[in-house]
């Protein structure tokens, strides 16, 4: 069985500021911290996968600029295949994360050398598409880049994950080409090109459905700290509730649950135990702030579900190894 996790995506250096709320638009406020971590939706997703048991290769591009060099030294030091990332001239992928209080926040994304991952760089690395488990990609790397990552992806019998994200509406022929979507709800609203409104619980079979008709096959719509529903192509549905932790930094959290799920799902794992297993490792990681600095390894996520089984997990039980 194929069992390698491939991510084409984005790879950014976070800059995170943090303050008592976000600021609204025009307005300055004062914040209380700065700190800087490894980011980007690609990257995240990588280093979710590796440390949570998967082997991983990622194709992405990086500047030449100093956060070029250690971006790459900090997916090489979580066990990633960089080979296939290569540095072009000019600035690497840049996000600029406002967080409050209460863990939320907004981001602002340069795009850098992530705008330059062109099809040709999927053309350079075939074998590895071609024996990978499954794929992953988002919406942080050109658009046409990844339309024709799934035209590969379908020729070479590869399931492909997307993450739609950031929110936009999509072509069906690129939907249709997905073994797995995974948006959350501003997400969802964006590929069915329709205005946001409140998503109850009695409302996701009929909002899944809707997906289906634009082709997709298995939905798995992220709902934060709800937790995510379930819509397979066999025709079965499950809701899995959120684990209930204290939230410090949300940021990244979606990014640890699709790595964490392909990591189970290359493993041979159900969707459902693996959306379970996935959804503990986001729980974790938003009690830790930063993206790639959040995200668990496999033993704590592993130790985590062993508590709440016995019940005893709380806030401050989620801790390092």
């Amino acid at each position: 069985m194929r069992n390698r996790v491939v991510v084409v995506g984005s790879v950014n250096q976070d800059l995170v500021v943090s303050a008592d709320r976000i600021p609204r638009p025009g307005e300055t406020v004062s914040g209380s911290d700065f700190q800087y971590f490894a980011g980007g939706k690609g990257a995240n997703q990588a280093v979710a996968a590796a440390r949570l048991g998967a082997s991983v290769s990622m194709i992405a591009r990086l500047g030449d600029d100093g956060f070029g060099a250690t971006l790459r030294r900090g997916l090489e030091t979580e066990g990633v295949d960089t080979s296939a990332i290569k540095a072009v001239p000019g600035c690497s992928g840049i996000a600029v994360i406002a967080k409050d209080a209460a863990g939320e926040n907004a981001i602002v994304v340069v795009a850098g050398a992530n705008g330059k991952l062109a099809p040709l760089d999927l053309e350079e690395n075939l074998e590895v598409i071609r024996n990978a488990g499954i794929v992953l990609c988002q919406l942080e790397v050109p658009l046409e880049t990844v339309e024709y990552l799934a035209v590969l992806a379908e020729r070479y019998g590869v399931p492909m994950m997307l993450d739609p994200a950031p929110a936009r509406a999509l072509r069906p022929d690129l939907v249709r080409r997905m073994q797995w979507i995974t948006p959350n709800e501003t997400e969802l609203w964006g590929l069915l090109a329709t205005p946001e409104k409140e998503i109850t619980e009695d409302s996701l079979p009929a909002l899944a459905s809707q997906l289906s008709q634009l082709g997709a096959r298995n939905i798995i719509l992220k709902l934060g700290g709800r937790g995510c529903f379930l819509a397979l192509a066999d025709g079965s549905r499950k809701f899995v509730p959120a684990f209930s932790v204290q939230a410090v930094d949300t940021t990244a959290a979606g990014d640890v649950f699709n790595g964490a799920f392909a990591a189970c799902l290359v493993e041979g794992k159900d969707p459902i135990a693996s959306a379970v297993f996935a959804s503990a490792a986001a729980a974790i990681s938003v009690t830790r702030a930063g993206a790639q600095a959040s995200v668990p390894t496999r033993a704590e996520t592993q130790r985590f579900l062993a508590a709440q089984s016995n019940g005893v997990v709380s806030a401050t039980s989620v801790a390092r190894d």
